[in-house]
């Protein structure tokens, strides 16, 4: 535990892991992940985590919540995935939260630039997806998996590349990136589900879009984080029209 005034905090501060945070209110917190930081200390990762950054700025409120509640996170994005979080930290907001990420009454939209590019533009993957233990945590597609279900759509092609838009209706472990190897279109720059050697200077995933209704009022709030640098210059040297709204800031809106 590390001292924090008066209280003992669970989590090491470090006001050096970098925060992007791009909503904030009494309840919760909505931030944009940079890729290369990982969602949670971890083997190697004790003190470099997004949470412990969050901690560096909210450490008595995210310590009041607990480990029970994951100390306000509600999910998780993989190391190399960069976008939308939400964090809880209060604990109704939290209670909230967890009851529509389990009913599944949240939405959650990916950018993916894929190669090679999927037989069909469109489609829905159906694919039911288990664990596996090792030096690294992956899963494959199995009977005995969870169920897991990925909505595509092409937002643009060129040559053997394209650049998707993927809804996930379940949020199963490295989900899109199996569902993206197991049609035949791995994701670029993913050395674990694709090609051993990259092509790409991370996985080129990015959680563009979050909606939820916010535990305190109750009303839906959609949230976008248009594509970091890294990826856009991966889409524009592989000729990859890029929707205008993915090219901009972040912004805010109300349905």
């Amino acid at each position: 535990m590390v001292e924090s005034g008066q209280l003992k905090l669970t989590v090491q501060p470090n006001p050096e892991v970098p925060l992007a945070i791009i909503h904030q209110d009494g309840e919760i917190l909505v931030i944009n992940k940079p890729a290369g930081v990982v969602t949670q200390p971890g083997k190697g990762h004790s003190r470099d985590s997004l949470l412990n950054g969050l901690f560096s700025r909210f450490g008595n409120l995210l310590h009041n919540m607990g480990e029970k509640r994951d100390y306000g996170l509600l999910h998780r994005l993989d190391k190399d995935t960069s976008g939308l979080l939400v964090v809880a930290i209060r604990p109704r907001a939290y209670d909230e939260l967890r009851a529509d990420f389990e009913n599944r009454l949240v939405d959650k939209e990916y950018l993916a630039i894929v190669r090679p590019r999927p037989d069909k533009p469109n489609g829905v993957i159906q694919a039911r997806l288990r664990e596996i233990t090792g030096d690294y945590k992956k899963v494959v597609v199995s009977p005995s998996g969870q169920d897991a279900l990925s909505v595509y759509r092409t937002l643009s092609a060129n040559g053997d590349s394209a650049l998707l838009a993927v809804i996930i209706k379940t949020g199963r472990l490295h989900q899109i990136r199996a569902h993206a190897k197991f049609i035949g279109a791995p994701i670029l720059g993913d050395t674990v589900y694709g090609p051993a050697k990259s092509a790409a200077p991370r996985i080129c995933l990015h959680a563009a879009t979050l909606g939820f209704r916010h535990p305190a009022t109750r009303q839906w709030r959609h949230f976008t984080a248009p594509l970091p640098a890294d990826m856009l210059a991966v889409a524009r040297r592989l000729g990859l029209t890029v929707p205008a709204q993915w090219c901009h800031g972040q912004t805010l809106t109300n349905p």
